[in-house]
């Protein structure tokens, strides 16, 4: 299976891995970042690569109330791609730190769509 039909998804430091993989120019532009409750990295030596992956889709959910990655960083997140020309699906719910149950529908769509 090709990157063009590959999803890079996770939960939480799953998120934070599949952002590394998915925005490292090193590696294939993948279809599509499933990015639930979780930040793009920051590291020293290393850049997310955007200028070549804005056709990467990118789904981002996050909740309001979670304690342990604060939804300002889903923020930054969609602010950072979408400036950069990326197609982001973003929500916000009243979660804490899980998947909100709500938002199933939503990625099962996305994914439909993504590939």
């Amino acid at each position: 299976i090709g990157p063009d039909r590959t999803v890079l998804g996770g939960f939480s430091m799953g998120t934070v891995m599949s952002y590394a993989l998915g925005l490292d120019g090193g590696r294939p532009a993948p279809a599509g970042i499933l990015a639930l409750s979780g930040f793009i990295p920051t590291v020293d030596g290393w850049e997310p690569s955007l200028a070549d992956r804005t056709g990467t889709k990118v789904l981002i959910a996050h909740g309001r109330q979670d304690p342990v990655i604060p939804v300002t960083f889903a923020r930054r997140a969609r602010e950072l791609l979408e400036r950069a020309g990326f197609d982001v699906d973003y929500r916000e719910s009243d979660a804490g730190h899980n998947v909100d149950p709500g938002d199933i529908p939503r990625v099962t769509a996305w994914l439909e769509r993504v590939l």
